[in-house]
């Protein structure tokens, strides 16, 4: 811009009515993701072609559920091929007692920044003691895995919203696991599903949301898990709220969509039309 039109616009501001600052900026998603257990059968067949079908309908971040096979250097490689990145992956409850400097030694090659927990056995999760255990559990992890540069975090489905002696399992484990170690990946799915207000969790337990699972839900009380925009889920409502929750990074995820790619080709549209106040 030269010096007369810079000048300009200065004087356009100038003369702009003053209720236009007050205005609520408009934001949409820079970066959309995918979990890419979404595509699991399409990976089974071909990770290459998957991951290139992937980033031409626009994503560029994906989340694993395993590498299919393939060595992660291998993996990483693809992905800088289709300019993808890989914030994080999920990895069973078990690798934290046995293999975890080799997963998290891998997960370092990929320039994945969280190892994400996606699921509890009934016994890691049915009483307090044992859930507190788990916790427990997850702070040594995490506090190992910062070594690394990596965070743990923890995938609720719908079980954890339900009370074990009188306390939710959700409440336990955010109580329990220290924010210095430990975050946690809220599915807006499965906590709309188990009949939890995600607004009251942001406004408790504020930051320790860094990543999120977008999927829709139809009406109740089934619920039916659906592409993104095809539900009852305000997404818009709650990505305003994104600060205060700490989002950082939004995984679109259908469990078993009747076809994976244009089921993720269906959110990927909805979730990059969306705006929501900045």
């Amino acid at each position: 811009m030269d010096r007369r039109h810079f000048v300009g616009s200065l004087g356009a501001a100038a003369l702009a009515p003053r209720w236009l600052g007050r205005l609520p900026l408009r934001q949409d998603l820079d970066r959309i993701g995918l979990q890419l257990y979404t595509v699991r059968k399409q990976m089974e067949a071909s990770v290459e072609k998957t991951l290139y079908d992937v980033a031409r309908i626009g994503y560029r971040e994906v989340e694993f559920a395993g590498y299919f096979g393939r060595p992660p250097r291998a993996i990483k490689q693809l992905l800088d091929r289709n300019d993808l990145k890989s914030p994080s992956a999920h990895v069973p409850i078990a690798s934290l007692s046995s293999g975890w400097y080799r997963t998290l030694t891998e997960a370092s090659q990929m320039d994945q920044k969280w190892l994400v927990i996606a699921w509890l056995a009934e016994e890691d999760r049915n009483s307090l003691d044992a859930i507190k255990r788990t916790a427990e559990l997850f702070n040594k992890a995490g506090e190992d895995a910062k070594t690394f540069k990596i965070r743990l975090a923890y995938h609720n489905h719908d079980f954890e919203f339900q009370e074990v002696e009188g306390r939710r399992i959700f409440d336990v484990l955010l109580e329990e696991t220290d924010p210095e170690y430990v975050d946690f990946e809220m599915d807006l799915y499965w906590i709309t599903k188990g009949g939890a207000d995600p607004f009251a969790y942001f406004e408790r337990w504020p930051e320790r949301f860094p990543l999120v699972h977008v999927k829709d839900a139809g009406p109740p009380p089934e619920r039916q898990m659906m592409d993104v925009g095809k539900g009852e889920i305000d997404f818009a409502r709650i990505f305003a709220e994104r600060k205060k929750a700490g989002m950082k990074h939004f995984f679109v995820e259908h469990d078993n969509p009747a076809d994976p790619m244009a089921s993720i080709g269906v959110s990927y549209r909805a979730l990059k039309a969306l705006e929501f106040p900045g």
